[in-house]
């Protein structure tokens, strides 16, 4: 069973950092792209970034660019998002997902706030 879980989410200040895990199981880990979306109240989901297998190239949405990375632990099966310099806007339930299988995880909520 294919099953993504999220945690590392937080109440943090602006200007601040968290970083959030997703621990992954039930498939290949390095096999698949996986990817950070984001779904703030009243908003659409939208997509934050994205690791291609065994992490050659990454891509950013241009909110975020220069102050998120994502990577990943194929040895460990989780795939990380490190968030720098947060801002109220980055506000919002974090989800990381795997296109290949249709698979979301429960979300974590990070609140960027003073």
């Amino acid at each position: 069973q294919v099953q993504l879980v999220e945690s590392g989410g937080g109440l943090v200040q602006p200007g601040g950092s968290l970083r959030l895990s997703c621990a992954a199981s039930g498939f290949t880990f390095s096999t698949y792209a996986m990817s950070w979306y984001r779904q703030a109240p009243g908003k659409e989901r939208e997509f934050v970034a994205a690791i291609t297998p065994a992490g050659g190239i990454t891509n950013y949405a241009d909110s975020v660019k220069g102050r998120f990375t994502i990577s990943s632990d194929n040895a460990k099966n989780i795939l990380y998002l490190q968030m720098n310099n947060l801002k109220p806007e980055d506000t919002a339930v974090y989800f990381c997902h795997v296109a290949f299988w249709s698979v979301w995880g429960q979300g974590t909520q990070v609140t960027v706030s003073s």
